[in-house]
């Protein structure tokens, strides 16, 4: 039986990993900074410590005796405190990957992002194009935990391997899901530039995939762009949502948005609020190409086995029961 320790397992991509790990007979062990998200993958039989990234005495006990180590553990968003990200994403990094290390733990694989490309990247860029975060917190945070990440990489101790996923939706998804849903039932969300920046989807059980079969292969030292294989444009995107808050779609000039989105930060900081977008979240839909996923076809033989259209599909029915 494989045993796999799960850094922020009670997150929207490790629960959905606990799941599927536990339903293929593995010990799945975790640690989350929330008592409340620990506690959702203690109900599907996890163990599970609540503590922080940081905290090398709880993850190294974690990590006794465990084959395998999946690191999601991250700040997700699009904009912050600088200082926070660095000590989360690329520190909380460091930390877990020593206490791997210390423990024995044969292979970890690091989840970062293929927003290391930035935002202006080439047409089907591979994981040997241009990296640049272009002063983004996130995007600089997770380009630096991934090299943190890859400098643990040893063949004869511990093996270290990269996923750089695309803009990973399902069920409980908050950026590509639950917050634009959120803000299009406010009457708060709107595509700059017509819709015609891209989303490059990947379902998250394509992404579980992706990352059993590094666990299985022989590839230590390596990134992988995971996507669906296809760009999306937001305005076919965000139609699906739009469907299910039973709301039109609102395309403004970018320009135009994004004054509106700065207004609306200095007025909820006038009253104590966080504000419900960020002038940097425009960015993120406005990036205009597809991402290569060459490399994790050939030397993982992953292949995306949930389309759009199945993934929204089955979402719909979800957020339909919900109401």
């Amino acid at each position: 039986m494989n045993t796999l320790v799960i850094t922020g397992i009670g997150g929207f991509i490790g629960l959905r990993m606990a799941e599927r790990a536990l339903a293929a007979g593995w010990q799945v062990r975790g640690i989350d900074i929330s008592a409340a998200a620990a506690q959702r993958a203690q109900a599907m039989g996890a163990e599970v410590s609540v503590a922080d990234i940081n905290d090398i005495t709880a993850i190294t006990t974690l990590c006794q005796g465990a084959d395998f180590v999946f690191h999601t553990a991250a700040i997700v968003a699009e904009d912050g405190l600088r200082a926070d990200y660095e000590r989360v994403n690329i520190e909380g990094t460091r930390t877990v990957c020593r206490a791997a290390q210390q423990s024995g733990v044969k292979r970890l694989v690091h989840l970062s992002s293929v927003m290391v490309y930035g935002f202006d990247f080439p047409a089907d860029v591979s994981e040997d194009g241009p990296v640049n975060g272009q002063g983004n917190v996130y995007n600089d945070t997770k380009l630096a935990s991934e090299q943190v990440a890859l400098s643990f990489n040893t063949a004869d101790a511990l093996e270290v391997v990269v996923i750089r996923p695309g803009d990973v939706y399902g069920i409980g998804s908050q950026p590509w899901i639950e917050r634009p849903l959120a803000l299009l039932k406010a009457h708060q969300f709107a595509l700059p530039d017509g819709g015609r920046g891209v989303i490059n989807h990947v379902h998250v059980d394509n992404l579980i995939d992706a990352v059993f079969l590094a666990f299985e292969k022989s590839v230590a030292g390596h990134a992988f762009n995971v996507t669906d294989g296809v760009a999306t444009p937001c305005h076919q995107y965000f139609a699906y949502h739009a469907e299910w808050a039973n709301r039109r779609l609102l395309k403004l000039p970018a320009p135009l948005l994004m004054g509106m989105v700065k207004a609306g930060q200095l007025g909820a900081s006038l009253i104590g609020k966080p504000a419900p977008a960020s002038p940097a979240g425009i960015r993120f839909l406005q990036r205009k190409h597809r991402y290569s996923i060459s490399k994790a076809q050939q030397l993982l033989g992953y292949q995306p086995n949930i389309n759009l259209n199945t993934g929204m599909t089955a979402l719909a029915t979800y957020y339909n029961k919900k109401g």
